[in-house]
């Protein structure tokens, strides 16, 4: 069977990578892959990104079987795209990829399905946003309504922050341009206290099946400082995700937003994230919805996974009124994975492109590195975005995935890489 992943980041690098090990997979494509995908003679990298050209190759190919990494893709309808043709696509359809490409329609479905999530208002015009802003205070949180990769989100911890948030977002309009409307709009919501954590699951029209938990690290430099990135590493187990946690996620998050969007005449497919923020007494909110894998919670993720990806999401695009996920239970390694995210220096704001990279290792057992902004031109691997590598390991507890995550980072070189040197610290803490 051929089977092609579209995108060219990280996520997509480890579904490639996992799903290569697949016992009927005979070739992996990758759309438009990355310097990673390139470097490996497994994969072939297709250079098409429009969602017709790219239906028309697949067909053409004869695909059996694709899975869509990114938002972008989803929000532009590849999904409907290739299903209109009768081609098995996981993913999200235009429709549904709402839940991640619109903030303002994704908090106005968890309003009104009763989903737990922060309170919040919705803008467009500039002066009722700072309006609002002054009336509740700081810290608050402003969000681009469209999609921005993962850097649409200020924290605001002043006033001041939050003004001048809502300037950039709204005045500049340079964030906030949704898929849906095209004019700028932002979500302004109350700040949440707590700790974060990823709860992903696949759906395939009405079964659910939770993967196993993992907690993203956000923010650019140790102990959570700096500014929001698209995430600078990830584990897998989150220690704070219990067994309540997890229970409570499901019955008051999960199940009522496949639920709420089919009675909002929408059938839910493809991956499903819910970021939360879990409270000192173990209670969960939504903080946001995105409509895929989390990237870099993935690269740990398929790390940890032992059961064979094709099977699960050929099953999931079993023709019919839905999938059979309801026959497919998923197997974990028991060992800690753990991924450091390795950026190009300028990053978030402005990342520096076409730095050599050096000391790259080959893939082990328990050691891969998987390429995000990379590009291979001859035999020179160079910085091709803000994210470049995550350096993913298993072992058996977190300290010995730390040591040896840092370990593998520091054999690698390019000329003003960054990277956090903390990553799963909230699990060891204490």
């Amino acid at each position: 069977m051929k089977v092609l992943v579209i995108g060219g980041g990280g996520r997509e690098h480890a579904l490639a990578w996992k799903l290569n090990g697949c016992a009927r997979v005979t070739r992996v494509y990758v759309a438009p892959g990355n310097g990673g995908t390139a470097l490996d003679e497994q994969f072939i990298n297709v250079p098409i990104t429009d969602v017709q050209a790219l239906r028309q190759w697949a067909q053409t190919e004869g695909i059996s079987l694709t899975v869509v990494g990114p938002e972008g893709p989803l929000a532009a309808g590849v999904v409907d795209e290739f299903r209109s043709h009768g081609m098995r696509i996981f993913g999200a359809t235009k429709a549904a990829a709402q839940l991640e490409s619109s903030k303002a329609f994704s908090k106005a479905f968890m309003q009104r399905h009763g989903i737990p999530t922060a309170e919040f208002d919705t803008f467009s015009d500039p002066v009722a946003a700072h309006a609002y802003v002054e009336k509740m205070g700081a810290p608050i949180v402003v969000k681009a309504d469209g999609l921005a990769a993962g850097k649409g989100v200020v924290v605001a911890q002043t006033l001041a922050e939050a003004h001048e948030a809502i300037d950039f977002m709204l005045l500049d309009n340079t964030l906030g341009v949704s898929h849906n409307e095209g004019g700028a709009r932002v979500v302004i919501e109350e700040f949440l206290a707590g700790e974060e954590a990823s709860f992903i699951v696949l759906c395939d029209g009405k079964n659910v099946i939770p993967l196993a938990t993992s907690q993203d690290h956000k923010r650019l430099l140790d102990g959570d400082q700096g500014p929001n990135t698209g995430g600078m590493g990830a584990y897998s187990p989150a220690p704070v995700v219990t067994a309540d946690v997890h229970a409570r996620a499901m019955r008051e998050i999960i199940l009522p937003t496949i639920k709420g969007m089919e009675k909002d005449g929408i059938t839910y497919t493809g991956f499903l994230y819910a970021g939360l923020m879990i409270d000192a007494k173990g209670k969960p909110k939504t903080l946001e919805f995105n409509c895929r894998l989390g990237d870099p919670e993935t690269q740990p993720l398929m790390m940890r996974l032992k059961s064979d990806l094709f099977e699960v999401l050929w099953a999931a695009t079993e023709p019919g009124p839905h999938g059979k996920l309801d026959q497919i239970s998923l197997d974990w390694d028991r060992r800690i994975a753990l991924g450091v995210v390795v950026a190009a220096h300028g990053y978030p704001m402005a990342p520096r492109k076409g730095d050599a990279i050096t000391g790259l290792p080959k893939a082990t057992d328990d050691a891969v590195v998987f390429h995000a902004g990379t590009v291979k031109e001859g035999d020179v691997v160079s910085t091709s975005g803000g994210r470049v590598l995550c350096v993913t390991v298993l072992a058996d507890n977190v300290k010995l995935a730390q040591q040896h995550a840092y370990e593998v980072t520091r054999g690698i070189h390019f000329d003003g890489m960054q990277y956090r040197r903390d990553i799963g610290f909230r699990a060891v803490k204490g």
